[in-house]
């Protein structure tokens, strides 16, 4: 092997006393595709930054094709001929497409008229097979289509080594192989690939190599994907303590480990259960957080967990605030608990039994400069009369008490929010959320950011709630994680239900109805 496109030498990076990187020293050779695994928390998107010249490391040195890059420098590394495309896309979404291009490009022109733009971008789009007309407007375009513009984007100056942060994360099964057939293209024009990825099959499908971190370090790579099978491999990105405490199915589906479409039904829902969530015929008015709801309908039984899928942006926020009355619905019923609540302000909701673990922990579940016990007795002083005095040590007790038992690692229950890891954050979220009188409850994304054994901890609260007989409305981007414990999986597209699917599921026909293809 001659010069390795990209060598690091005993990278490290801390975030105060969190180590982000610890001495990792890798090679990736030329015009290959590498894939760089790890659970959340391990330093993939560190890697991916430090490699991009985003991040200065405290330590260690990086060299592309042999020649030393100075670190820290965005300017350095892309003129040594790397490029990174991030997990959340950078594209403009009222600009067209030919805009966008120009945008992320470096050619310094004063004056251009649409129609040159358009004419300029088109055959470089078409030599990377991405089949759009430079005149359509970035927001009206499928994810898959606008992660093809940013990866085009990326190659406009000639990119030799191009890293791509989780791709797969925001793609619909049929965008996934898209994605896949794009990067072998490039493979083969040459270009050395790094993909940053957390499912064993997507790297089994794809890859030439795997290297595994844990805990910012680098447990194993690059290894041959020829020479190690799906188990080992699961076991290097969990790790032997967390290894010993997950259930099988939980492994797979929090590794990717396997075809997502081989979990079968393991709870049966009572049939004479009430229905927790009834939604009627519910349509709202354009949200800024997305598409509409369209006549949509909508049942949870007590002790069932409903999943809801869809490629981001199909209307699942939009749903959440419609049940939680944070949306105005122009026609429909809605009743949680089986009290109509049509009408009924957020606190009635929640006094009928409604309870939400929101998509965004740290700006939407938790008040970070806050204190713990603070923001778990948020849900107190809603249900409480207003006028009622606030007794602190009293709520400081019962916040400390209900820590304990969901196993929070904190030191008071007055440091603030923000001083905790996103597992103990979470945790904090389900000890107000998940009590006793909760009835149903709304989990949005709750596992994203998370290692893998918070991951299963979040898991096996939600099975324990629908034992106690809680409806649960999963709501998830991750179809492995759906599949793992939903009971049924509902998909959503442009505001609307597009199928139901019950276990065996079988990912050809959920996906299918998740781009509105039919089968």
């Amino acid at each position: 092997m001659g010069n390795p496109a990209l060598e690091c030498r005993d990278i490290t990076v801390a975030y105060g006393s969190v180590m982000a990187l610890s001495g990792v020293g890798i090679a990736f050779e030329q015009g290959k595709i590498h894939a760089v695994v790890g659970q959340n928390g391990a330093g993939k998107t560190t890697f991916a930054r430090v490699a991009a010249g985003l991040v200065r490391p405290a330590a260690g040195e990086l060299r592309i094709n042999g020649q030393h890059v100075k670190t820290g420098k965005v300017k350095d590394a892309r003129a040594a001929g790397v490029e990174l495309v991030h997990q959340s896309f950078a594209l403009p979404p009222s600009f067209t497409v030919a805009e966008a291009m120009e945008f992320g490009s470096d050619r310094d022109a004063a004056i251009f008229t649409r129609s040159a733009l358009q004419k300029r971008w088109a055959p470089h789009l078409k030599s990377l097979d991405v089949n759009v007309d430079p005149k359509r407007r970035v927001r009206d375009l499928p994810v898959e289509t606008q992660q093809g513009i940013e990866i085009a984007r990326a190659l406009v100056a000639d990119a030799k080594v191009l890293i791509l942060d989780e791709p797969t994360a925001v793609l619909s099964p049929s965008g996934i192989e898209t994605l896949f057939e794009r990067v072998l293209k490039l493979r083969d024009r040459g270009v050395t690939v790094i993909l940053i990825l957390h499912k064993i099959r997507e790297v089994l499908a794809i890859a030439d190599t795997v290297s595994v971190l844990r805990g910012g370090r680098l447990v194993d790579g690059p290894v041959a994907c020829a020479k190690i099978d799906a188990k080992r491999l699961a076991e290097m990105i969990v790790g032997p303590a967390i290894a010993k405490t997950l259930a099988p199915g939980d492994t797979d589906a929090a590794t990717g480990q396997g075809a997502p479409d081989a979990h079968t039904a393991n709870h049966d829902t009572p049939v004479d259960a009430g229905l927790v969530l009834d939604m009627r015929g519910v349509s709202t008015l354009g949200d800024t957080e997305g598409p509409a709801l369209r006549d949509l309908s909508l049942t949870i039984k007590a002790g069932e967990i409903v999943g809801i899928a869809g490629v981001e942006g199909n209307g699942q926020r939009t749903l959440v605030r419609a049940i939680a009355n944070l949306v105005d619905a122009t026609d429909g019923t809605l009743s949680v608990g089986g009290i109509d609540v049509t009408s009924a302000p957020l606190a009635r909701r929640r006094a009928a039994g409604l309870r939400i673990i929101p998509f965004e922990r740290n700006t939407e579940g938790l008040s970070l400069s806050s204190s713990l016990w603070e923001n778990w007795s948020a849900r107190e002083l809603l249900q409480s009369p207003l006028l009622r005095a606030i007794n602190p040590a009293r709520l400081k007790k019962r916040c400390d008490e209900a820590l304990q038992a969901w196993g929070v690692h904190y030191a008071t229950t007055s440091q603030k929010a923000g001083s905790l890891s996103g597992g103990n954050a979470q945790k904090v979220i389900l000890a107000r959320e998940v009590d006793a009188d909760a009835k149903l409850i709304i989990a949005a994304q709750p596992t994203r950011g998370l290692d893998i054994g918070a991951t299963a901890f979040v898991w096996q609260s939600l099975r324990e709630a629908r034992e106690r007989g809680c409806g649960v409305l999963l709501i998830s981007s991750d179809l492995d994680e759906l599949f793992d414990i939903s009971d049924r999986v509902v998909v959503m597209l442009s505001g609307e239900v597009a199928g139901t699917f019950s276990a065996p599921y079988q990912i050809g026909a959920v996906g299918a109805a998740m781009t509105g293809v039919s089968q």
